[in-house]
């Protein structure tokens, strides 16, 4: 006998307030932390709270999903109109060895921390779609200022400008930095080799690696621009203060002049 669970991972909000939502909610979850929420209710449905904006249900239909998103709405930060969405599924089949297929994962035994760490990779996986779009979005920026630089000599952006700039790269590079576990297993998985092995698998099924070294490579190319366009406005900040010195010498020379023309 087949059984199978139905996963979706929703990005709707840059952040969530985990202890607003577990106060809101009022139920005990079966794990928490500072950064997750993970909820077990009737009817074998789950839903897993990340404060990196992501939540992630398991046997819930669409409507259902839209309701309780909408629900924690007063304790989502910057909440997005079009969520990104990553849908996966547990199949698990007596006998079967762990296989990872294009949208499922075939497991021989189907419990609370496989449905867990299978959640977890799923977050994993739509979080980094979000880092991908930003940074990529960033990256087309800073091309933009190059093209500009190429083209015209100049670099029209202002200093404030430029730090703001500056700021949205590290905070995403920070988040990325606070929120992506690839490298680092969950407490779920130690002393357990079936859900470490299960982990291991869905980390290389969902290229979260290979994903997470794109998204660094580019907030890389990223700051290695944003240094060069620094030094450039340093300098053209220099050679104002320079030419405004002349100009300060040069009315006073032109001041002593007449002084000493009309005396």
């Amino acid at each position: 006998m087949t059984q199978r669970v139905k996963l979706s991972a929703l990005f709707v909000a840059s952040q969530l307030d985990i202890k607003g939502i577990k106060s809101f909610l009022d139920i005990k979850p079966l794990a928490d932390s500072s950064s997750e929420l993970f909820y077990s209710f009737s009817g074998g449905k789950f839903q897993y709270y990340f404060n990196f904006g992501v939540v992630v249900f398991a046997g819930y239909t669409e409507d259902e999903m839209k309701w309780a998103v909408k629900a924690v709405l007063a304790h989502q930060k910057n909440p997005v109109n079009n969520w990104l969405r990553d849908d996966h599924e547990i199949s698990c089949q007596d006998g079967a060895t762990l296989a990872y297929e294009f949208d499922e994962v075939v497991v021989d035994k189907l419990d609370v921390k496989v449905i867990r760490i299978t959640m977890f990779n799923l977050a994993q996986s739509v979080a980094l779609d979000h880092y991908h779009d930003v940074s990529d979005g960033l990256l087309t920026e800073v091309k933009g200022f190059a093209n500009q630089l190429e083209l015209t000599g100049k670099l029209k952006i202002s200093r404030k400008n430029m730090m703001r700039f500056l700021g949205k790269a590290l905070n995403t590079q920070n988040d990325i930095a606070e929120n992506i576990y690839i490298f680092d297993a969950p407490d779920l998985v130690w002393d357990d080799q079936y859900l470490d092995k299960l982990h291991q698998g869905l980390i290389k099924h969902f290229d979260l690696r290979v994903r997470f070294s794109e998204v660094e490579y580019m907030l890389r190319i990223i700051e290695d621009n944003l240094t060069v366009f620094r030094e450039i406005i340093h300098q053209r900040e220099s050679s104002l203060l320079e030419y405004i010195i002349i100009i300060l010498i040069l009315v006073e020379v032109f001041d002593l002049l007449i002084t000493k023309i009309l005396s």
